[in-house]
């Protein structure tokens, strides 16, 4: 990058406005992007499915991001290999489906052939008296499960506290147990706005009166404190602590942690996770807070349990509930564009059409996934407006100030 292009790059970040949403070009400019895919995804761990999304060894999954193809495979031992999509001949991409099941990889060009741990097991006719296929193999990338989450990072060193992050998670999200989980259905939806509003977007309730279908169980209030609480809110506030009360009462019996622990952007590897009561029954993301599957997860010991609520810097968020769990991802394509691809997790012994509806299942994320799409495409356009100029945030929207200040220190760092 220019030197001048650099400083003046540099100067945005610096001059960010605290409280105040970010200036245009961090949503529009390519260049931005290009400093994102290096500062942010190049460097730290991302979410990037999980073990219920490749069962058996030889399944994998294909997770692209900016200018990076990345294969999620699971290996002969039981765990995770991450290959960089890139075959060590010419560049092509060696598996070109978003998921399935291999032995060995071939790529579709000229047939290299590589084990399942990346190495180069055959070159047909290299051409080359010397060619030492050792030198060849793809190039890895680092992976981490944790509590059935798979995260890789394409780092040459990943950021060191993502352990200590892991263990703040981990027995939140154990009883749900992912290994005893299976797709019950996928979604990826490509917004036309840049990921950082994807992400501003899910950090706030202060928009949930646009989801109806979602405020039938989730308490619009989220985020909300004393004294922050509008007129029209009262009387569901009142109720929401009631049943965070009964919710926090359960959890202390069965030993679940409940806590909020909220580090967003006091570490590099930022989170915010809770177990949070529902409306209704308090079970699960429907009309009236029923259980939409009938087969509770893990070593669960009660259906009411409200949801386990867990936001990881930089791309995902999570709903663990008693009967499924629902993991969201975010990809950015480019400055303009991001793919979102959330995934509903049923018990594994649970049959649909028996068990479970499928329509019922995923109903409401469905619907409040094409309302947020909306809602980041109207940013988006707004952030190409000559008018536009960066607003302030409301107190309730104390996370979406985390989220960006969380990624200016990291691209500062980066630039440093």
């Amino acid at each position: 990058m220019p030197a001048e292009q650099l400083a003046e790059i540099t100067e945005l970040f610096a001059f960010r406005r605290t409280g105040y949403s970010l200036d245009a070009p961090f949503y529009a400019d390519p260049t931005v992007f290009k400093i994102d895919m290096e500062a942010i995804f190049g460097k730290h761990w991302i979410f990037a499915a999980s073990v219920a999304e490749l069962p058996e060894p030889g399944d994998y999954v294909t997770v692209d991001y900016g200018p990076y193809s990345l294969i999620v495979l699971h290996n002969d031992d039981g765990g995770v290999n991450v290959l960089h999509n890139v075959c060590r001949h010419r560049g092509a991409r060696v598996l070109t489906e978003s998921a399935g099941s291999t032995g060995n990889l071939v790529c579709g060009y000229h047939s290299w052939t590589y084990s399942p741990s990346g190495d180069l097991i055959h070159a047909s006719a290299p051409g080359e008296a010397k060619f030492d296929k050792n030198c060849f193999a793809l190039k890895r990338a680092h992976s981490r499960v944790v509590a059935g989450l798979i995260f890789v990072c394409i780092a040459d060193e990943p950021p060191a506290d993502f352990d200590e992050t892991s263990k703040i998670f981990e027995p939140y999200l154990a009883p749900h147990d992912l290994s005893k989980t299976k797709i019950a259905y996928q979604q990826n939806i490509i917004e036309e706005g840049n990921w950082k509003l994807v992400m501003e977007n899910n950090r706030e309730c202060y928009h949930c009166d646009g989801h109806p279908e979602l405020a039938c169980s989730l308490f619009p209030t989220w985020g909300l404190t004393e004294g922050l609480i509008p007129p029209h809110l009262e009387e569901v506030w009142d109720r929401n602590k009631e049943a965070q009360s009964s919710l926090e009462e359960r959890c202390r019996r069965y030993g679940l942690p409940y806590e909020v622990v909220e580090e967003l952007d006091t570490r590099i590897a930022g989170i915010r996770i809770s177990r949070e009561s529902l409306d209704g029954e308090g079970e699960s993301f429907s009309a009236d807070g029923r259980r939409l599957s009938k087969k509770l997860l893990g070593d669960l010991p009660d259906f009411r349990l409200g949801r386990c609520s867990m936001h990881l810097q930089p791309n995902s968020w999570f709903h663990f509930l008693g009967d499924h769990v629902i993991t969201f991802g975010v990809f950015p394509i480019n400055e303009h564009q991001s793919l979102v691809r959330t995934t509903w997790l049923v018990a594994d012994d649970a049959e649909e059409g028996v068990d479970y509806d499928l329509e019922k299942l995923t109903y409401t994320w469905k619907q409040t996934n094409l309302q947020d799409k909306a809602f980041v495409e109207l940013c988006q356009k707004g952030a190409g407006s000559p008018a536009y100029e960066p607003g302030p945030y409301m107190k309730s929207e104390y996370q979406v100030e985390a989220f960006i200040n969380w990624y200016v220190q990291r691209v500062q760092e980066h630039l440093a």
